[in-house]
């Protein structure tokens, strides 16, 4: 009776009462689409107050335009990077259950806090009555701008907790050991772009125009509103989920192989502290103690590979000091996560390209005609075109091009991570180059008609930026979505949803470096040419197409550095006989 039960729980994961996860019962598509609702909320409640803050900040609080965008980057920074937070935590203490209810809380609250200060007007500076610019308006200061950046930097912490946890929460639904179950989970990650385009596309139209039109105070409530009622959403799938048991912090982990390592490497000449020969057949296995505790981790965990011999010294057959022990499955582990990380770093070059989407590509559209007919787009309504992209391009990848694939490739992914994110990195590369042709043709218009030194709309159409706008917008699906699977397929068990969290991170260090190359790029032509490239009022005295060649060009260096470690990297998340039993499939399960 106890072997009949086992086999009919999920091991290393327990429902939301904290009881053995059952077969049939928890995990499955249903759980996953609780998650994808809450997705749509969650991400409608954050990008309704950042894709407009900067107006917010310079007409509400008063700030200057430039300090304006500086708190807007550093808070949109700070909520991605937080998300590696919210990822550690749900690994180690937590599950992702409890974080993303803990964070979505946290997040209400610091949006509560926003819509009371924008519908209270003590809560706000003195109404700004001067038109002259040498008299700079009072821009908010003391209690009301503590007040001010305690609610966003709470919602910023709420937004890491939920980017943190809820992808592998939805992620965590699916049966991995059969190749439907990966199947299911791969279209997750595909629809979890989806419902983050969703979420968007009603912020940046529906609730944008709540906030120019009736009020800030209107916009917070929106997403205030909008977060509440994801949390009910999320509990109503509680029934069906399966969640992670938390099995202490991996970076202890991480941290001890290492010191292992080093360690042990100046005791190897000693004879009696022999490093340990791994076996390196196809039939080895780890410890029977650890495989009995752990044969979850251990049904993924391949023999011990041949590269980085120098972390195979962290295991030894006698122990020197029992604090830095190390078993064979832990040295993989980490093998495993150093060869992610090349990788990682290869990916904030491409989201840097990306940053360009809120911050050129919309000066430039502004300086344009933007009436489509009678109708005058916004310039800051332009996040809509990758959005709209986005959600036709997502089920057009999931119901055609991957069955398409696996069928021509007769393999189980059809598309690899690795050749979806290169798929996304060629794409940056041809979009920072068409960019970088329509800013050259915007400057000639505006050359040819004798409007280089004024603010008049030029008579050429703000649909080119629309090029540009569809190859980013096509990198962002390729990339974040390849990433995300990736990350949370190779990472080890215990590490899936801190790896996971790295695609966010990502996005912010390249956000980060955006800044740090126009500052450079700046610095540089001052000194060589005493003319910035990105500097002064007028966006037709710039350089811009050559700020969009040079990300051209370090976008296909940094394709190369990708080539470079992507061919010598081996999938750990593949086992032969789901090979084998691919290639006997005569037809592909959908999900």
């Amino acid at each position: 009776m106890a072997e009949a039960h086992q086999l009919n729980t999920w091991e290393g994961y327990v429902d939301w009462k904290k009881r053995p996860a059952l077969k049939g019962r928890h995990g499955g598509v249903l759980a996953a689409s609780f998650v994808l609702v809450a997705e749509v909320l969650e991400n409608l409640a954050y990008l309704a107050n950042a894709s407009n803050l900067v107006l917010y900040m310079s007409k509400s609080m008063q700030f200057s335009p430039s300090s304006s965008a500086n708190m807007v980057t550093n808070f949109m920074g700070t909520a991605f990077l937080l998300a590696l937070l919210g990822g550690f935590l749900a690994d180690t203490f937590f599950t992702t259950y409890c974080i993303y209810l803990i964070s979505a809380t946290i997040e209400f609250t610091g949006l509560l806090i926003l819509t009371l200060q924008a519908h209270m007007r003590s809560l706000k500076p003195p109404i700004c009555t001067s038109v002259d610019r040498k008299t700079p308006c009072e821009q908010v200061e003391g209690e009301k701008a503590a007040l001010l950046f305690l609610g966003l930097y709470v919602v910023a912490l709420g937004v890491g907790g939920i980017k943190g946890s809820l992808p592998p929460h939805g992620a965590e639904q699916f049966d991995e050991t059969t190749p439907r179950g990966r199947k299911q989970r791969s279209g997750f990650f595909n629809y979890y772009i989806f419902c983050l385009s969703c979420g968007a596309l009603i912020a940046v139209t529906f609730v944008v125009w709540i906030e120019d039109n009736k009020g800030w105070q209107w916009g917070f409530g929106v997403s205030t509103a909008a977060i509440l009622m994801s949390i009910p959403i999320f509990l109503l799938g509680s029934p069906t989920y399966r969640n992670k048991i938390p099995t202490g912090s991996p970076i202890t982990t991480i941290f001890k192989v290492l010191a292992a390592a080093f360690y042990h490497s100046c005791l190897c000449r000693n004879s009696s502290n022999t490093i340990a020969t791994m076996n390196r057949s196809p039939s080895c296995t780890t410890d029977t103690s650890q495989e009995e505790d752990r044969a979850k981790e251990n049904a993924q965990i391949q023999c011990a590979t041949q590269d980085m011999k120098f972390l195979d010294r962290a295991f030894v057959r006698k122990l020197v000091h029992p604090v830095i022990s190390c078993t064979t499955q832990q040295v993989e582990e980490v093998k495993i996560v150093i060869k992610i990380f090349p990788i990682f770093m290869s990916t904030i070059m491409l989201n840097c390209c990306l940053a360009q989407l809120s911050t050129f590509s919309v000066q430039q559209a502004a300086t344009m005609n933007t009436n489509i007919g009678s109708v005058r787009v916004p310039p800051a309504s332009l996040p809509i075109f990758p959005v709209i992209f986005m959600l036709i391009l997502a089920p057009i990848y999931n119901h055609i091009i991957i069955p398409f694939s696996r069928k021509v490739t007769k393999t189980e992914m059809g598309i690899t991570h690795l050749q979806r994110m290169g798929t996304g990195l060629v794409l940056c590369i041809v979009a920072m180059a068409v960019a970088a042709l329509v800013e050259t043709k915007r400057k000639r218009v505006a050359a040819q008609f004798g409007l280089m030194n004024t603010t008049e709309p030029l008579p050429i159409t703000f649909l080119w930026i629309a090029f540009q706008y569809l190859f980013l917008g096509s990198a962002d699906l390729f990339s974040l979505a390849g990433m995300m699977e990736f990350f949370f397929t190779e990472a080890p068990f215990s590490l899936r949803s801190l790896a996971t969290a790295l695609s966010w991170a990502s996005l912010a260090m390249g956000y980060y470096l955006s800044s740090v190359l126009v500052s450079i790029v700046n610095r540089v032509t001052d000194t060589f040419r005493n003319s910035p490239w990105l500097f002064g009022s007028n966006l037709n005295h710039y350089h811009l197409e050559k700020f969009y060649w040079l990300l051209c060009v370090l976008s296909g260096l940094n394709f190369l550095h990708y080539l470079l470690w992507a061919r010598r990297y081996k999938y750990r998340s593949i086992r032969p006989e789901d090979q084998n039993e691919i290639h006997t499939m005569s037809t592909f399960t959908e999900v």
